[in-house]
C-alpha cells in the first residue's frame, strides 16, 4: 500500500496482514518533519518483502522504533534493518538491533522531530507510546476501531488503566494507532476505553456472582454477542480482569 499522509509529520503504510486481531492490517508509521530528508519508522510490521520494500523506499530511515514486541508489529524489523541500515530501538532487549534501548522519558531526535517516549504498559509489559507535538502513536494500547486485549499474564489490567489515564492527559492530540484509522482526540479515546473497561469489569463481577468459575465461562456470558473468533483474545482479557478483581495488580 502507498504512503497515506495523516498529519503534517506522519504518514501510514498499511501492512498486508488483515485479520480479526489486526483489523485492516498493521499500521507502519513514517514520521518526518516537513523539509526533512530522513525519517523515523514505527512498527515495520510483519515479514512481508513487498511491504518492507515499500517503506524502505520512503527513506533514508534514521531509526526504527517498536511500540511493543508482538509479531504483527516487530517480525519484519530485522529484515527492514537489513534493507535500510537503520538500528531498531525497543523496550524489550530481545527486539533491539543496535546498542540503544528505549524507555520512559527518552527523547528520540530524528527525522527533524523530537519523539517523546512514554511507557504505557498493560496491553503488554513492553508497550510504549510515542508523543509528537500534535499526535501520539499508541501501538495496541488504543486502537482506531474497537478495543484491545490485555494480554494476560504479560499484560496487567491495573497497568493498562493507569496508561489510559495518562494518555487521557494528551487531550486533542490525534491518535495514530497500531491498527485501524486515526482518531481525532487522545483524551476522548482514552476516556471511552476507560468507560468500556469499567463496564466489562461490572459484567465480569456479575458473571462470577451468577456462578461462573472460569475465564471460559465468563467469556461465554459476557462476550456472547462477540464473534467467537475473538473469544481466545477475550479470554486473556477476562483472566486479567479476574486477577484485578481478586486484588492483583
Amino acid at each position: 500500500m502507498p504512503l497515506r499522509p495523516v498529519t503534517a509529520s506522519a504518514g501510514v503504510v498499511l501492512a498486508p496482514n488483515p485479520g480479526p486481531m489486526t483489523l485492516d492490517g498493521t499500521n507502519t508509521w513514517v514520521l518526518r518533519a516537513p523539509g526533512s530528508t530522513g525519517c523515523v519508522v514505527v512498527d515495520p510490521g510483519p515479514l512481508s518483502e513487498s511491504h518492507l520494500a515499500e517503506v524502505a523506499g520512503l527513506g533514508p530511515v534514521d531509526v526504527v522504533l517498536l511500540t511493543h514486541g508482538h509479531v504483527d508489529h516487530s517480525e519484519g524489523a530485522r529484515r527492514f534493518a537489513e534493507l535500510t541500515g537503520a538500528r531498531v530501538r525497543a523496550l524489550d532487549p530481545a527486539h533491539r538491533l543496535g546498542e540503544e534501548g528505549l524507555g520512559e522519558g527518552d527523547v528520540v531526535s530524528a527525522g527533524g522531530l523530537e519523539v517523546r517516549v512514554w511507557a504505557t504498559p498493560g496491553h503488554t509489559s513492553d508497550s510504549l507510546s510515542f508523543v509528537l507535538e500534535d499526535a501520539v502513536l499508541t501501538g495496541d494500547t488504543i486502537l482506531g476501531r474497537g478495543t484491545t486485549v490485555v494480554a494476560h499474564p504479560d499484560g496487567v489490567l491495573g497497568d493498562y488503566l493507569a496508561s489510559l489515564r495518562r494518555l487521557r492527559e494528551l487531550g486533542e492530540r490525534t491518535v495514530l494507532p497500531g491498527h485501524g484509522p486515526e482518531l481525532a482526540s487522545a483524551g476522548a479515546a482514552a476516556e471511552h476505553y476507560l468507560a468500556h473497561r469499567e463496564t466489562r469489569l461490572e459484567q465480569v463481577r456479575a458473571a462470577v456472582a451468577a456462578g461462573a468459575t472460569s475465564a471460559d465461562q465468563v467469556v461465554r456470558t459476557v462476550y456472547a454477542d462477540v464473534d467467537p473468533a475473538l473469544w481466545p483474545a477475550a479470554t486473556l482479557s477476562v483472566r486479567a480482569q479476574l486477577e484485578h478483581l481478586r486484588g492483583g495488580p
